[in-house]
């Protein structure tokens, strides 16, 4: 009973309904609330002089289009909460059960200060369908009163009031335990059998479940309606068109002359079969919607249950790699220990050995040293010529490699721990379907894969054998310096070209291949490296309409006296770089300018006149002269020469970002760009130095 609630409650007031009344479109309101959010407009602006003056279509059309009969369903439409003429627009309120509102009209200014209203329609919105419906003169009277709501709105709160109690206890009534239909009593178990024993007479009531019976209690006899139209009239007919009962008086009021009317005892009947038919298949679908949400509880906990055993087989198996790298490691650090030992024990070797033969050396040498002190010359010369060979001998021996290390302290033994990582990196779940599997790694077509200054093209296929569907790729680049992959492109093509790579940098490119059942492994990894030097021309598609392109975008001029911009088409945010100008054309001093811009650098005015640009403009710049423009990001300087001497020692520090090749000039200037070209021999050498 409690799941009813809502239906019982009027959507605007939230409360439950009083005095509801029905709509054409069969939702109800209370009385007071429809009161409430009725609006009023002006006859003057009424859809019926709207079609008679022929004016343009007003705020208000919709309610010509949307407007409901209060007679027939047959006309239907959605109207707004919008304002009226008479009624400034006003913000919706929102009702207690979520169904948005107009709020009562603001009352009107005095009597002295207001003009005579004009005569007024009442115009009424449904708060659940929206539908706009116009009110005739009877107003709301004109809506019939939904007595059968009523009727179970009241046997619903008599429903939740109290628990029954017995009508015969004297003193503190206790909880009934049965109740007599035919007596219309409720008794606990003490006054049953004192009041109401099972013989005689009272053998043949009978007794019912006290829940039961207040439900038979509520049963009342029938109240007949009346006819709104004609309140001394009883409903006794039922207009099929209309949808609605009627009286005897409206028929021969001829109201309803051309519908269908059937009898209203019949039609209820109809109506009842209909409705209890139709929630035969109701209550069918909520049968099925129970067994449904038990079926979803009975997941929620297979799930839990699940997942706590997937977990418990996760952890067993890192557990058991985490058993086999401890293991390795100590087969690892067991090698490094021999090699240890092994180092020690020569180095060891060799230090006894030099200790001895330094000991017998310095012996020989203290020895020759007393001898040379004695004065006789016989016994001298007798043992001088063995003390020399001796001497000779012992100086030889040092000499051969003796005083050199057998055994170096490097350890030559390089861990090769890169393929372990990146298979731990690539440690990831396969879901494993047999009627669609992932698909097998994509393999790279090394003779379709280049670079072209910094960019790159990879091509890939899958391998010749694979039948398994793919859906698209996801192809993954590094930073360039071996950091972290991140993803370039996803899509159904085997050919990317990816723009913007660094110069002189090395790349690591993967592949993987996806569909529905999930992602495959990766391709074998491809390391390209981008060009060293920058090899570009000017670009039109960004210079000033007045700059002239020849020499394949490799020269340019101007049209105009004014300074026009033109950049290259390479940008640069890392590296060094280095690229000439040649001057073709020099005349009337017109004071060019080369260097270095932001994309969106002003086009027709000086280089270097904003803050998006960096530039040299004067300073020995003759026809036949060559301008060097030397960018260095990694110090984040900017160095000019001129015909190979550097024009002092840094033009600009600290410079950060994205960088373009940029010249200005005009129509006196005639430019050529050379590019390709190494690093000068002024800058290479003060790189080298410390």
């Amino acid at each position: 009973m409690e799941e009813m609630e809502e239906e019982l409650k009027c959507p605007v007031c939230g409360s439950f309904y009083r005095e509801p009344i029905i709509l054409p479109c069969s939702h109800n309101l209370c009385q007071a609330c429809a009161r409430n959010i009725l609006v009023q407009t002006p006859d003057s602006e009424s859809p019926q002089s709207r079609r008679a003056s022929g004016s343009a279509v007003s705020d208000y059309d919709y309610l010509d289009l949307d407007k409901m009969s209060l007679y027939s369903e047959a006309d239907s439409g959605y109207g707004s909460y919008g304002g009226f003429a008479s009624a400034p627009t006003t913000p919706c309120q929102k009702s207690p059960n979520g169904v948005r509102v107009f709020p009562p009209a603001a009352p009107p200014p005095p009597a002295a200060l207001a003009p005579p209203p004009p005569p007024r329609n009442a115009c009424l919105t449904c708060p659940q369908c929206h539908r706009s419906l116009v009110l005739d003169e009877r107003g709301l009277r004109g809506f019939p009163r939904n007595r059968l709501l009523e009727g179970v709105i009241d046997r619903y709160q008599q429903g939740r009031a109290a628990a029954l109690r017995c009508q015969l206890c004297e003193k503190a009534p206790k909880e009934a335990a049965v109740m007599c239909e035919q007596c219309d009593v409720f008794y606990c178990d003490p006054c049953r059998l004192r009041c109401h024993p099972p013989r005689g007479p009272l053998a043949k009531h009978r007794l019912v479940p006290p829940a039961q019976g207040r439900v038979s209690r509520r049963l009342s006899p029938r109240k007949i309606s009346t006819c709104t139209d004609h309140e001394l009239e009883n409903h006794s007919m039922y207009c099929v068109q209309c949808k609605s009962p009627v009286c005897y008086q409206c028929l021969e009021e001829g109201k309803h002359s051309s519908h269908e009317v059937k009898a209203l005892g019949a039609m209820w009947k109809l109506h009842k079969s209909q409705l209890s038919q139709a929630l035969n298949g109701l209550s069918d679908r909520a049968k099925e919607a129970k067994e449904f949400l038990v079926q979803l509880r009975n997941m929620v906990q297979q799930i839990q249950e699940n997942s706590v055993e997937f977990e418990a087989c996760l952890v067993a198996q890192c557990d058991a790699l985490i058993d086999a790298l401890n293991r390795r490691k100590a087969q690892l650090l067991s090698r490094v220990n021999k090699e240890h030992e092994h180092k020690l024990k020569v180095v060891r070797d060799q230090i006894s050995h030099c200790t001895v033969k330094l000991r017998q050396t310095t012996g020989l040498m203290e020895y020759c040293l007393e001898v040379i002190k004695e004065n006789d010359p016989s016994g001298f010369l007798q043992i001088s010529d063995a003390l020399i060979r001796r001497v000779h001998l012992t100086e030889d021996q040092w000499g051969k490699g003796t005083l050199t290390p057998r055994m170096t302290t490097d350890f030559d033994l390089n861990l090769d721990n890169a393929p372990l990582l990146q298979s731990i990196h690539q440690l990831d779940f396969v879901q494993m379907k047999v009627s669609s599997p992932v698909p097998a790694p994509p393999i790279l077509q090394l003779e379709e894969c280049c670079t072209h200054n910094n960019s790159a093209t990879l091509s890939w296929k899958q391998p010749p054998l694979s039948t398994v569907q793919v859906e698209g790729y996801i192809l993954e680049l590094d930073d360039g310096n071996g950091g972290q992959f991140r993803e370039v492109y996803v899509g159904k093509e085997t050919m990317c070209t990816v723009d913007g790579l660094h110069f002189n940098s090395t790349y690591s490119a993967r592949v993987k291949a996806f569909n529905k059942s999930g992602v495959s492994p990766y391709s074998k990894t491809l390391v390209l490296q981008t060009s060293e030097v920058a090899w570009f021309s000017f670009d039109p598609s960004s210079a000033h309409a007045d700059i002239i392109f020849s020499n394949d975008n490799l020269t340019v001029t101007c049209n105009s006296y004014d300074d026009r911009v033109v950049l290259g088409k390479t940008g640069f945010s890392k590296g060094l770089h280095y690229w000439e100008l040649s001057i073709d054309r020099y005349d009337n001093h017109p004071d060019p300018a080369f260097g270095v811009a932001r994309i969106d650098v002003l086009k027709d005015a000086m280089l270097g006149k904003d803050d998006k640009a960096w530039a040299i403009t004067e300073g020995g710049i003759t026809k036949g002269a060559t301008v060097g423009v030397l960018l260095d990001l990694t110090r984040r300087t900017l160095t000019f020469s001129i015909n190979e001497d550097q024009q002092g020692p840094v033009a600009f520090e600290n410079l950060e970002g994205l960088f373009f090749p940029a010249v200005s000039l005009n129509r006196n200037v005639q430019v050529t760009l050379h590019t390709g070209l190494p690093v000068p021999e002024f800058y290479a050498s003060r790189s080298a130095m410390p």
